[in-house]
């Protein structure tokens, strides 16, 4: 048994607990900064997360950020996004405070709104349904319960470097049907863009593959934009076509199959502006894109870089080819 000395008086629990008050004082938690970001395609569907976690000396060049990724074969956007911040928290071995940036509103606000209502009420909504992805808010309320979060909404796709790594991550965790796709009797679309920044020129093309067949379209335009010449490669390949069909379009650009599949739509609803209220980018052609693609049953694939089938790469070959200034001979 201890005996008490003067050296070593007893502490009371309020003792211990003013000494651990202390401790936190001069003790504090470590920060770090992350940035998540989920998504599927198509939604719901296979779907990647990802997440970069920033320390202090990160931003720097002292130390090297933490990159995390993950894929599920089953999912929703929404469960990609929470399973990122799930995991970001979760690889944090002890308490921190963190702050952390996410481009997904139904995650922001579900944390700083929605959550401790939620729970009140038995994990049901204000209107007394099941709350959806109930498995995944638990656990999220789980891990914040461990830190200090405060939490951020940052534009997704603005150009801000850590969001658009997060993106790139949750992007290359998810997992790709093999491409092209095995089916004989429809016309298989590959387009491709390419950029000069030196002089502002860019260029399209498209092949055009059906059975042992193929063709060509290819062109360029001063002063534009990569976007908007994935949107061009797209229409152009769409209006050859003579006859209402069932096709396979294939592109490297998220924003031509975001725009198309899922962002058209609201749009439209709101006189072909963003949820920002400011006038869509490139309208003209996203109007005669959706026309288009109303008159042909179209299946649209993302398709990576180093992945490339032989005939999108033969599809980027032209691309680039057209956006030399000179454009001359290869």
């Amino acid at each position: 048994m201890d005996v008490p000395t003067q050296d070593s008086p007893t502490r009371s629990n309020a003792d211990e607990e003013r000494i651990a008050d202390e401790q936190a004082t001069h003790d504090p938690l470590p920060e770090v900064t992350v940035y998540t970001d989920g998504g599927c395609r198509p939604n719901p569907g296979p779907g990647g997360w990802g997440a970069v976690i920033l320390t202090s000396g990160a931003t720097s060049g002292g130390s090297a950020p933490v990159r995390l990724k993950g894929g599920e074969p089953d999912a929703t956007n929404n469960r990609m996004e929470l399973r990122a911040a799930i995991e970001a928290l979760r690889h944090l071995d002890r308490p921190h405070r963190v702050d952390l940036y996410t481009d997904s509103t139904y995650l922001r606000k579900g944390v700083t709104e929605w959550l401790e209502g939620w729970r009140q009420r038995g994990w049901s909504t204000s209107q007394r349904t099941a709350v959806k992805n109930q498995d995944l808010w638990q656990e999220l309320s789980s891990q914040t319960e461990r830190h200090q979060v405060r939490w951020h909404w940052t534009k997704g796709h603005a150009g801000n470097r850590w969001n658009e790594e997060a993106d790139r991550l949750a992007g290359s965790a998810i997992e790709r049907p093999s491409l092209p796709v095995d089916d004989q009797d429809a016309v298989h679309l590959y387009t491709a863009a390419a950029y000069s920044g030196k002089t502002r020129t860019g260029g399209w093309a498209v092949v055009l593959g059906y059975r042992d067949s193929e063709r060509v379209l290819e062109g360029h335009e001063p002063a534009t934009s990569p976007n908007r010449m994935h949107l061009v490669a797209a229409v152009r390949g769409l209006e050859s076509l003579k006859r209402p069909v069932r096709l396979h379009l294939y592109t490297a650009s998220d924003y031509l199959k975001d725009g198309a599949t899922a962002w058209v739509r609201g749009w439209k609803a709101r006189q072909w502006r963003t949820k920002e209220g400011k006038p869509v980018s490139h309208r003209d052609l996203w109007e005669t894109l959706d026309r288009l693609s109303g008159d042909h049953r179209v299946e649209w694939h993302v398709v990576a870089s180093e992945d490339m089938p032989p005939l999108m790469e033969k599809a980027k070959e032209h691309a680039t080819y057209q956006a030399r200034g000179d454009r001359t001979k290869k």
